[in-house]
């Protein structure tokens, strides 16, 4: 970003610094929180089927920039990485099932 004459900085780099400031004061839950306060609010405000229209709308301009075949690729991509964090579990879970003693059954 350009810096304005005299040593000043831009709305950018000024709204960049006091965000971050703002997270080291308050952390990520204060985030979390203002998110939830202003869903909260448009909610009242407009009612729960103004989600819908926007999140429609959201899709639309998404599908007109990426093409029709986006979701579906995107939809495998997210299968295919909960399927592999399974898999990695499982060998976890194997692993420390392993490491553990196996108690010995007594002999009929």
């Amino acid at each position: 970003m350009a810096r304005k004459a005299g040593g000043g900085m831009t709305v950018a780099e000024a709204g960049r610094m006091g965000g971050r400031l703002v997270s080291e004061k308050y952390g990520p839950e204060f985030y979390e929180k203002i998110g939830k306060k202003g869903g909260s609010s448009t909610a009242s405000k407009y009612g729960p089927e103004f989600f819908g229209r926007i999140g429609k709308k959201g899709g639309r301009a998404v599908t007109a920039k990426y093409g029709a075949g986006h979701f579906e690729r995107i939809g495998r991509k997210g299968g295919q990485k909960v399927a592999d964090l399974i898999e990695r579990a499982k060998t976890l879970e194997l692993a420390e099932e392993e490491k553990q003693p196996v108690e010995a059954t007594p002999a009929e």
